[in-house]
């Protein structure tokens, strides 16, 4: 029989904490000069299909526009958790671009997928395990303080087993929490979670994020505009065999 190489520690206590809380974050996984790569870069875009800008400024497949992204695709202390949650296939169905500006207003508390809606009676069962299908990484460029757009959880409420109705920002008596982190950290939450994005109530500053979203191989890649894509020829050449899995080169399998 096949053994399972056990988690490096510090993964395996993250894990736990997608399983327990429903995200975790991850300090430190870009430094100074990956901070500033990504938002001379986002300053660089220009909206394409269903890009749209304004108060948000929001780029959809970022990493098809140029190989400079790719390396966000696998960060060091990220993939390795995105593996362990999602298998050793899991693939990208996203990566997208923010510039949040003064003034922008934010989402009311939700989930971003969900699989099935199950029973309480299981959901509240502690010896239950809650399979993740896709999960969300935020890498954060900018400091985020009480004013400046942070993101908001409920912690444990990926076991709700559907979604917040309006107005609702509590799960069993835990409140919404704002996710209050330096530059080069990143949050990564399953997509069950209720969360919410503040607004920007700031005079002069932007808030700038970098989103990726892993699935497990059998969740659709998301790559619009769909029946007109095309992968960037440069792009796949730059890839490592890693990231050209993640943008969806996969050993055959049952349903290829």
């Amino acid at each position: 029989m096949a053994t399972i190489d056990p988690l490096p520690p510090l993964t395996a206590k993250r894990l736990e904490a997608l399983h327990r809380e429903g995200f975790v974050l991850l300090p430190g996984v870009l430094d100074g000069m990956g901070i500033a790569t990504l938002r001379n870069a986002i300053d660089q875009l220009k909206p394409r299909h269903w890009d749209y800008s304004g108060l948000l400024d929001h780029y959809k497949c970022v990493f098809n526009r140029d190989p400079l992204w790719l390396p966000f695709l696998d960060l060091p202390g990220v993939i390795e958790l995105a593996e362990a949650a999602l298998g050793d296939d899991c693939h990208i169905i996203g990566q997208t671009a923010w510039r949040c500006h003064p003034g922008f207003v934010g989402l009311e508390p939700h989930l971003d997928y969900l699989v099935v809606e199950l029973p309480q009676s299981l959901l509240a069962d502690p010896g239950f395990t809650l399979p993740m299908q896709i999960c969300t990484v935020q890498i954060y460029l900018d400091d985020i303080d009480a004013s400046l757009c942070p993101t908001l959880v409920i912690p444990g409420s990926h076991r709700a087993g559907r979604r917040p109705v309006k107005g609702e920002s509590h799960w069993k008596g835990r409140p919404a929490q704002p996710v209050l982190c330096c530059a080069g950290d990143a949050l990564m939450f399953r997509s069950e979670l209720w969360h919410a994005g503040s607004s920007n109530l700031t005079a002069d500053r932007s808030r700038y994020l970098v989103q990726v979203h892993y699935g497990r191989r059998m969740v659709a890649q998301k790559f619009s505009p769909y029946l007109h894509w095309q992968f960037n020829p440069e792009v796949l050449a730059a890839a490592t065999p890693r990231q050209r899995r993640l943008l969806g080169e996969h050993e055959e399998a049952e349903y290829d």
